[in-house]
């Protein structure tokens, strides 16, 4: 019982962490287009999914993206729920890569899936945030869609460029835990 106890604290902590940096993270952005941003804080949403999986995802996300439109004075919960889905994508990135990250492993082929993920998941979390935002705020569908898009495409190259870095670090970081633990069973 106290083992499932400090991992759900483990989890909270975690999720907060991530969220916080996620959050506060996305003020720090560069316009591109109406209430469009090129936000490298999507590293960081992409880096807490793919090292603990999708519910984190989805839940650092969602809480991170209110954080950041709170500040700026309203959440806007159509995109909150798209950061959601993003995150919760990204998160299958261990499955897809059969737990490479955790092996040490990430090279082209890890870049080129975490990219081709990256895209994925934007289209389809801010494609649902288009629909939300018609539906629910009667915003215009011309821009919202055009909102996605570029959202779609800033985000991926956001988390090609600076997510992938900090996947590479990670991998390092694991690879060399790896060689430390063999060199002791050695």
């Amino acid at each position: 019982m106290a083992n499932r106890n400090i991992n759900y604290v483990k989890s909270v902590v975690i999720i907060a962490i991530g969220a916080a940096l996620y959050g506060f993270g996305g003020l720090l952005s560069v316009p591109v287009f109406t209430n469009t941003y090129l936000k490298p804080a999507m590293a960081i949403l992409s880096l807490f999914a793919a090292l603990w999986g999708p519910v984190v995802g989805i839940l650092v996300g969602f809480i991170g993206h209110c954080i950041t439109d709170l500040v700026y004075g309203q959440i806007w919960f159509s995109w909150a729920i798209g950061s959601a889905i993003v995150g919760g994508l990204m998160g299958l990135y261990p499955k897809v890569t059969k737990h490479s990250l955790e092996q040490g492993v990430f090279g082209w082929k890890e870049v080129a899936i975490n990219t081709v993920m990256a895209l994925v998941a934007n289209f389809v979390g801010y494609g649902v945030s288009v629909v939300l935002d018609v539906i629910a705020y009667a915003e215009p569908f011309a821009k919202t869609l055009v909102q996605q898009q570029v959202t779609t495409v800033s985000n991926t190259v956001v988390i090609a460029v600076i997510g992938s870095a900090l996947l590479l670090l990670v991998a390092k970081k694991f690879s060399s835990s790896i060689s430390l633990s063999e060199d002791r069973n050695a």
